[in-house]
């Protein structure tokens, strides 16, 4: 597929920051006319592919370099219009991987910091998609031929669904960033009205509860107020899914993104400092009091996989799942699952920066008989993509946010792919 133009703008994301939509236009006989066409300043002859792209509050070290859209629209124009020549524009690539392999070496460094790992994914997620529209395919069915070919029907990933927040994503005084149920279920449909009554239900009575007739929202649409303990909220959904005869089907977990809390080899957890030994004793006696918990992800700071591995070891029935640990990087995630410090792994495409290298995370993931969770980021737009890379690639799990807002968009597409 040739490259006829490409294009960046600032729009805002779902905090109301600042992110990139990223615009490509290959060669076609087919005039792109639709208004997403037209609105990119790429309309005309040719196929255009767009891409915006999420942001996160709570950022692993690890994670690719994130350029502002002054410095991505100059970055771009170089790529364009490279001073010894060898323009991106006019450039034939026949695979996603071939077209990221090319921005990726012209980029050269580690985390992708004279690039941008948003510009290249967005450039990325905009190829693919203009390659679908030159084959008549969806972004999922163009991921799935090339990257995951031996996909079949996979069933609905579980959704990892985040209804009470804490830690960087909400103004109160919860050390754990996400308390979150997992919902499992065959048809997509029902199993998103069952999460919106259960989230729906479980405000009206915090509202009651705490006698208020309004709640704020955390960055994905949980819940935020002030509690006693860290647990309290994790109980709370625990006895709210018994009683609404769910307990056969749904669980919980939740994301503790131990690094926000981790200072000078300490834990601030529950108006302590503790050392990880200590917080481990925490988590698992919170397995041992609530059943239905199967998941923590990043239980303890970035650094300290060996930790990971030691609370996987004495929970082996559990999921113990790195985030930051990992970022999304194949190397990362495959000497993570050696050293038996994980059993599960998020997947967030702008940790690592390129749709090909995301799919390659993915796979490390399966090839290990791990859980892959493609997850969203705390400030979202609009665009679908990660519902697309689950059903692409057969991923068991999605995490999504509360079933409200901008995160509806999510969940109606994944409606619409699973239905």
């Amino acid at each position: 597929m040739k490259i006829l133009d490409v294009a960046v703008k600032e729009i805002l994301d779902s905090r109301g920051e600042n992110t990139i939509e990223v615009s490509l236009k290959s060669e076609s006989g087919n005039p792109s006319t639709s208004p997403s066409a037209v609105s990119s300043g790429l309309n005309g002859l040719g196929q255009v592919g767009k891409a915006s792209i999420p942001s996160g509050k709570s950022r692993g070290k690890r994670e690719a370099a994130v350029l502002p859209f002054s410095e991505a629209a100059k970055v771009l124009e170089e790529i364009i219009n490279p001073p010894a020549g060898g323009s991106l524009i006019g450039r034939d690539f026949n695979s996603i991987k071939e077209f990221d392999d090319f921005l990726i070496k012209l980029d050269g460094t580690p985390q992708k910091s004279k690039l941008g790992g948003n510009l290249i994914l967005g450039l990325s997620l905009s190829f693919a998609r203009a390659l679908g529209a030159e084959r008549g395919q969806e972004l999922w069915e163009v991921l799935r031929q090339e990257f995951f070919p031996t996909v079949n029907n996979a069933p609905l990933p579980r959704i990892f669904a985040n209804l009470i927040n804490g830690g960087e994503h909400a103004k109160n005084n919860l050390d754990i960033q996400e308390y979150m149920v997992v919902t499992q279920g065959k048809d997509a449909k029902i199993v998103f009205e069952r999460l919106k009554s259960f989230y729906s239900d479980l405000g009206e009575f915090l509202k009651k509860e705490r006698g208020i007739t309004e709640l704020s929202l955390g960055d994905e649409g949980g819940y935020v107020l002030d509690w006693p303990n860290n647990f309290l909220p994790l109980n709370l959904l625990s006895q709210k899914v018994y009683s609404a005869g769910l307990a056969n089907d749904w669980n919980l977990a939740i994301d503790a993104a131990a690094s926000d809390f981790y200072q000078k080899d300490f834990y601030d957890f529950d108006g302590q400092k503790i050392k990880a030994e200590e917080l481990t004793a925490f988590y698992r006696d919170y397995f041992q009091q609530l059943p239905l918990l199967i998941s923590i992800e990043d239980p303890f700071t970035e650094d300290n996989g060996i930790d990971f591995g030691r609370l996987l070891a004495m929970e082996k029935n559990k999921r113990i799942v790195g985030d930051d640990l990992t970022a999304t990087n194949p190397v990362a995630i495959n000497e993570a699952f050696d050293k038996k410090w994980i059993n599960a792994a998020i997947i967030k495409a702008n940790q690592i920066g390129s749709l090909s290298e995301t799919c390659a995370a993915i796979q490390a993931v399966h090839n290990r008989n791990g859980l892959a969770i493609i997850s969203h980021r705390s400030g979202e737009t609009d665009d679908c993509f990660l519902i697309h890379l689950a059903k692409a690639s057969g991923a068991g799990g999605v995490k999504i946010g509360a079933p409200v807002r901008e995160r509806l968009l999510k969940y109606q597409e994944l409606v619409r792919l699973y239905s």
